[in-house]
């Protein structure tokens, strides 16, 4: 197995559920077969794969988006993250997470897991040994290698021993059936220049060497974010997806600062290395606590946004996770996740760019196009409190008289475009 390979195991953008925006670190496993079993009746034809259960599954207290401070973690003699039964009962016996992902195998998905960089604190303590290695867990850790937000980690020393214990985690993770790893407090940021300057680029290259050695395929995804621009080949060659900020959420100002982001990142994205947006807050989210909003709330975006969310992460290529509790979507909510052919333009969509932005003061149009073997794709987006129409002939001198609206699914008769407030139309073109 070459190092190139990794990039074969994700040939389109991957597109699934994350448990974060709705339950935080207090997921359990009827939680996540729920929403297994929800994407494998109503989601699966369209090309959504990944249930991926995010941060903390190994810390029997959790409940909610907030952290217990250096809180007891299950784990192994090996010092390696274990499930927590009384929340993942199947685990018992040393099983992990293989019959959860043998469940989510057989509905015919793939199961996927957040973990954190480093090596755990209480492993550190305790110095437990490292399996198949001659080092110990306080060997190999760096401790002023911390994370900023969360106390479960330290980072690694650049060593033998560090990449003892990566191969180490990542094999147990191969035996469970893992497909996808989230990995947290690693993507290069621009805080870390300061506040955490040893998470270097060695943890990612061990990460990597990990996975390509524990002979399954497993998709590699980096958080948190921004990641640097000018890290771009370094995360290419070593992952299959990064993201490019910080824990997206639904706001409108969080929403429209993406544009941004998808500007300077325009032209880097490749078959199997995908700059990635982040989750999708949309359905029901933050069920177990207040953040950004109410607890239990629908997504405060207006359906206006979420068709501008939609149609910026489509074009853009970015992967698709969504963040509700799917088994509560609503009929609108589902009708943006089983469009085909927005599932199509997604899994097919190259040479995206931004062809045009005429804005004043933040309000105005951003126009971006993107094609495939048969089609071309125009995207109008409204960042303005007002409907506006843009006539595409005049602005971008593409005429989209007799094209195809994929939201709203009949045929354009003009070249003037009406948006909606914060919203979005997506146009395909024949060839």
């Amino acid at each position: 197995m070459t190092v190139s390979d990794f990039k074969d195991w994700a040939k389109t953008p991957p597109c699934g559920w994350n448990s974060w925006d709705c339950f935080g670190a207090g997921v359990n496993e009827e939680q996540l077969i729920a929403n297994a079993d929800y994407m494998a009746k109503h989601l699966k034809q369209y090309g959504w794969e990944y249930i991926v259960c995010d941060i903390q599954w190994y810390e029997p207290k959790a409940c909610s988006n907030d952290y217990n401070n250096f809180a007891e973690l299950c784990c192994d003699k090996y010092g390696r993250l274990i499930p927590a039964q009384n929340r993942f009962p199947s685990s018992k016996g040393g099983k992990g997470f293989k019959p959860i992902a043998d469940y989510i195998h057989s509905l015919g998905l793939k199961f996927g897991i957040h973990i954190m960089r480093g090596i755990p604190r209480q492993a550190v303590h305790a110095d437990l040994p490292i399996k198949d290695s001659e080092y110990t867990a306080r060997q190999v850790a760096h401790h002023f290698s911390i994370c900023s937000w969360n106390t479960d980690m330290y980072g690694m020393k650049n060593c033998d021993g560090a990449q003892d214990y990566y191969n180490s985690i990542i094999k147990m993770y191969a035996d469970w059936g893992v497909d996808y790893i989230k990995c947290d407090d690693i993507a290069v940021t621009e805080f870390r220049k300061w506040d955490n300057p040893y998470s270097a680029d060695y943890e990612i290259e061990m990460l990597r060497n990990a996975i390509d050695s524990c002979g399954r395929e497993i998709v590699l995804s980096l958080s948190p974010g921004p990641a640097l621009r000018d890290k771009a080949e370094h995360l290419k060659a070593n992952a299959n997806m990064w993201r490019l900020t910080g824990d997206f959420w639904d706001l409108w100002e969080h929403l429209y600062a993406m544009f941004d982001k998808c500007e300077e990142w325009q032209g880097v994205r490749g078959v199997g290395s995908y700059p990635d947006c982040d989750m999708l807050p949309i359905g029901r989210i933050s069920k177990l606590c207040s953040y950004h909003g109410a607890q239990n709330r629908m997504s405060n975006f207006t359906h206006n946004e979420h068709y501008t969310l939609m149609t910026l992460w489509g074009i853009f290529g970015s992967p698709l996770m969504i963040g509700g509790n799917m088994p509560e979507n609503d009929d609108f909510t589902l009708s943006l996740l089983n469009n085909a052919e927005y599932m199509n333009m997604h899994r097919t969509v190259k040479n995206s760019r931004m062809l045009s932005r005429n804005e004043e003061n933040g309000k105005g149009y951003i126009i971006w196009d993107g094609e495939n073997e048969d089609s071309r794709f125009v995207a109008l987006f409204n960042t303005d409190e007002k409907p506006i129409t843009i006539n595409t002939a005049e602005k971008i001198n593409i005429s989209v008289n007799g094209s195809y609206d994929i939201w709203q699914k009949c045929t354009v008769s003009e070249n003037n475009i009406t948006v909606q407030p914060h919203g979005a139309r997506l146009l395909k073109l024949n060839k």
